[in-house]
């Protein structure tokens, strides 16, 4: 046994460690690493050294599972001042656009392969989410306005539940009814009040506790979206929607540890993206494959250039959303391990076809993965919407001092700060605030009033619980407006 399990334990490392070999790779080639991944699980496979793996029902409970830890990295990792002004259009993208995608790709594949109508709505449905994991690994490295990146980033954490209740409607077989639509209403509905209020509730806990160890933060901060997907699961309502939000919540609150748990969840979002992408490799067969080229193109074409943009524009004209921005997300509706995973469920259902579904979806993922993915980037700059040079706004840190009733609070300063050259006497922190350490070029220095603070210096402030908010405010305020923050009207809210 202890032989059987080494065993184990030495392959999982070596497959994580080509996996994030592969991370410097893909970027050198310009795509996307998740393709990388899915071709280490084809290789570890029958096609490859022979590990077999067939069971669709473990694939999909491992899928969800990874789902979850994706979409918590996705929400603690989304800053709501950033996307509070794409909110709407985000969540209209998530709801009517998957609708209006499922019914444009449904009756398109319909027309075009003759499939019943409830097999072609099943692909549509299978289709029409786009893909938390690749949108954030790949969105985030490009510049375009903030209202384009929150509102992708929003549709992406949202729309996953409502492709996922509609794959489970269509794939069970029974006949819809107009409570259909009540019971969808309910589960998003529900599982976004228990997402938000058990964020709120882990927020207040971890501000309020001085656990004894740093490490544990990160792992309890984790946990809150776990148990809000559970509880939304066990009063049926949509456990996706409740993780995601509960991690959207607990990600603008005042987090202690708040870089630690970020890198933490950062770490854990890649590791569930490795996991799952392989797993999907491991459980696909190549000799399938040949036969499901045409079936995944044509069914790739048709959500690219029609339902997509068709949805989009349904969705976005109410906004009025420039047709450049339209456009832009129209073609980053990316896909990845999403419409994989739902295509899981017609199978453990026992649907006719559903094979051939899992196998076409996995030639499109391949194929729009490679495409849209390493041309995103041209896509922007051909519309104009590329931006470069954007100020990085600087990022407080916190720590809770229980028995004090203090914070420590940390933070440095970004290249361009209107900081730079500000004496410490000019940063008038409230009373009960005070920088008790500088750190420049690694060496520390003990700080006075006719201090000038310079770019990437680290500043160490002990403030009273008291006086917390304010000083985080004035920080930011004279980090975008310099000494004069205050006349300038900045307030450094966040």
């Amino acid at each position: 046994m202890a032989q059987e399990l080494a065993v184990v334990l030495g392959a999982v490392a070596a497959v994580l460690l080509l996996a994030v070999l592969a991370v410097r790779v893909s970027v050198r080639l310009g795509f996307p690493s998740l393709v990388l991944y899915l071709a280490i699980g084809v290789l570890l496979g029958e096609a490859g050294i022979g590990v077999e793996f067939e069971s669709a029902s473990l694939t999909e409970a491992l899928g969800l599972a990874a789902l979850v830890l994706i979409l918590t990295e996705g929400g603690l990792t989304t800053r709501w001042p950033e996307v509070r002004a794409s909110f709407w259009p985000g969540a209209v993208l998530s709801t009517v656009a998957v609708v209006v995608s499922i019914a444009v790709t449904g009756t398109a594949l319909h027309l075009i392969f003759g499939f019943e109508w409830r097999v072609a709505l099943l692909w549509g449905a299978v289709l029409a989410s786009t893909d938390a994991a690749a949108v954030f690994s790949v969105l985030r490295n490009i510049s375009v306005g903030k209202r384009l990146v929150g509102a992708l980033e929003i549709e992406s954490g949202m729309n996953d539940a409502a492709a996922y209740l509609v794959v489970v409607l269509l794939a069970s077989g029974s006949t819809a009814t107009w409570v259909d639509p009540l019971i969808a209403g309910y589960q998003l509905v529900v599982g976004g009040l228990i997402g938000v209020g058990l964020g709120w509730l882990g927020g207040q806990a971890l501000r309020r506790s001085a656990l004894p160890a740093t490490g544990l933060y990160p792992l309890a901060t984790v946990a809150v979206p776990v148990l809000a997907f559970s509880a939304g699961s066990f009063v049926h309502a949509s456990g996706l929607l409740a993780a995601y939000f509960a991690a959207l919540v607990l990600g603008n609150s005042k987090l202690p540890h708040r870089n630690d748990t970020l890198s933490f969840a950062e770490g854990l979002g890649w590791l569930s993206q490795i996991g799952l992408f392989v797993l999907l490799g491991l459980f696909m067969s190549p000799s399938r494959l040949l036969d499901a080229v045409v079936p995944g193109l044509v069914a790739g074409l048709v959500l690219t250039f029609l339902a997509r943009p068709i949805s989009v524009a349904v969705s976005l004209t109410p906004f009025r959303v420039p047709w450049r921005e339209q456009a832009f997300l129209s073609w980053a509706g990316l896909r990845g391990a999403v419409p994989i995973v739902l295509a899981m469920i017609p199978i453990t259902e026992g649907r006719p076809g559903a094979d051939k579904l899992v196998d076409a979806v996995f030639v499109l993922v391949i194929v729009l993965t490679i495409v849209q993915g390493s041309t995103l980037p041209l896509v922007a700059r051909l519309l104009g919407l590329a931006k470069t040079g954007e100020p990085k706004q600087v990022d407080v840190d916190a720590a809770p001092l229980d028995e004090l009733g203090a914070v420590l609070l940390t933070f440095t300063v970004p290249a361009g700060s209107k900081m730079h050259g500000v004496y410490l006497s000019e940063l008038r922190l409230p009373v009960g605030a005070t920088v008790s350490l500088l750190v420049r070029d690694g060496v520390g220095h003990t700080p006075g009033l006719s201090t000038r603070v310079q770019e990437l210096d680290q500043l160490l402030v002990v403030a009273t619980e008291g006086v917390r908010t304010a000083t985080e405010r004035r920080i930011r305020a004279v980090d975008r407006a310099g000494r004069f923050a205050r006349w300038r009207g900045e307030t450094g809210e966040d």
